[in-house]
């Protein structure tokens, strides 16, 4: 699906940033710029878009932040190398996480809203002011015990069909794998104690160790979803394969 596809079913166009950053993203994802390769200086690119070398800098900055660009003083940016020893996260569906341990798994829909975005929202999902998220709160099962909580905000720019899915049979992941193919995603993984929100749905002692895993998706430069999973320490870990790192 191209950007020009998902824009036709949103109700608003791209800003200009998010159009530069989603070429180049393009570009690079599809090997048409390969590791190594510079990118354009933000003059030239200010000149190629018409447009303020801010406006450059802010998608340059996103595509650096993500890991697909290196930004060298004065030579200017790269598309980075890839790095073996990275750990790749996969987006799996939480079902069949549940059923490869051999238990079975329901899913509960806690909450569901449609909304304006608010100020931390829009930054995070880089939204204009008035834009709308369908905010959902859903509960996973593994047997009869609660194995993951899930705070998912989902674009509906992106995703306009979001706004008559209930939700309340399907959970969002999967749902939104079959009918967005995302782009790039970003992962933050730390651990936190559970606070009583948490420690209440997920039916642990309040100050329990939890996996917190946030994560953004892309395609082609417009973020479609912004969502939390929150794990029960003990019941989860996360394995990530190696491999020497090449010359």
């Amino acid at each position: 699906m191209t950007l020009a596809s998902v824009l036709s079913r949103g109700d608003s166009a791209p800003s200009l940033h998010q159009r530069i950053l989603g070429d180049i993203e393009g570009r690079i994802l599809s090997g048409e710029w390969p590791p190594g390769h510079r990118i354009p200086f933000e003059m030239e690119l200010a000149a190629q878009y018409a447009c303020s070398r801010m406006t450059v800098n802010k998608a340059l900055s996103q595509l650096a932040k993500a890991g697909l660009i290196e930004r060298r003083k004065r030579s200017g940016s790269f598309v980075t190398q890839p790095h073996a020893q990275s750990a790749v996260l996969e987006i799996r569906d939480i079902k069949a996480e549940v059923q490869s341990l051999g238990m079975t798994y329901d899913y509960e829909l806690l909450a569901r809203a449609q909304r304006r975005a608010n100020a931390d929202e829009r930054e995070q999902l880089d939204l204009r002011a008035g834009s709308v998220v369908i905010d959902l709160q859903c509960r996973h099962f593994a047997g009869r015990r609660p194995f993951t909580y899930e705070e998912r905000l989902i674009n509906l720019a992106a995703v306009p069909e979001a706004a008559t899915q209930p939700f309340d049979k399907v959970a969002p992941g999967p749902w939104l794998i079959e009918r967005v193919p995302w782009s790039a995603a970003e992962h933050r993984i730390q651990a936190i104690g559970a606070d009583a929100e948490i420690a209440n749905v997920l039916e642990i002692s309040e100050g329990t160790p939890c996996l917190q895993i946030d994560r953004r998706t892309r395609m082609n430069g417009i973020y479609v979803t912004l969502v939390r999973l929150v794990y029960p320490g003990q019941t989860f870990e996360l394995i990530a394969n190696f491999a020497p790192m090449q010359s």
